[in-house]
């Protein structure tokens, strides 16, 4: 596990043999909230990026369960590239984090665990606004 500002890296234990693997998501285990939600992003085309967006209170566990696609994090102050290309690593993000998708291979499978039901109110799409709202809650 690798603790960054607001999200993380999670490392999940891969059961298997030679029949092949498996991955259990277990809330409060591996997942450290209820999980409300769950929904994938596939066929994405070439050259589209996703995101352009931050939450308020919404957290979120991110995997590509195939292919790769690269998240860009923000705080307000520093941003990141992280590439998630394998599905026993999980990317999971709370707090105010501005978040970007691109780079999906074509095969890219991109499921998201959430701790809410959709709620277009608890979404900040303007990265001003969303710049805003990190200066305030410092």
């Amino acid at each position: 596990m690798v603790k960054k500002s607001n999200y993380e890296v999670i490392d999940f234990k891969t059961l298997g043999d030679e029949r092949g693997s498996l991955i259990a998501i277990e809330e409060g285990y591996n997942t450290p909230f209820e999980i409300k939600r769950v929904y994938y992003i596939f066929d994405t085309k070439e050259g589209v990026e996703r995101g352009f967006h931050a939450h308020i209170n919404l957290k979120q566990m991110a995997i590509v369960v195939k292919g790769s696609c690269t998240f860009t994090l923000d705080n307000g102050k520093t941003r990141e590239e992280l590439k998630l290309d394998n599905p026993n690593k999980g990317l999971l993000i709370e707090g105010l984090i501005w978040r970007e998708m691109k780079d999906f291979s074509e095969d890219c499978v991109l499921v998201v665990i959430a701790s809410e039901h959709y709620d277009e109110s608890d979404y900040i799409r303007d990265y001003n606004k969303f710049l805003e709202v990190v200066r305030n809650d410092s």
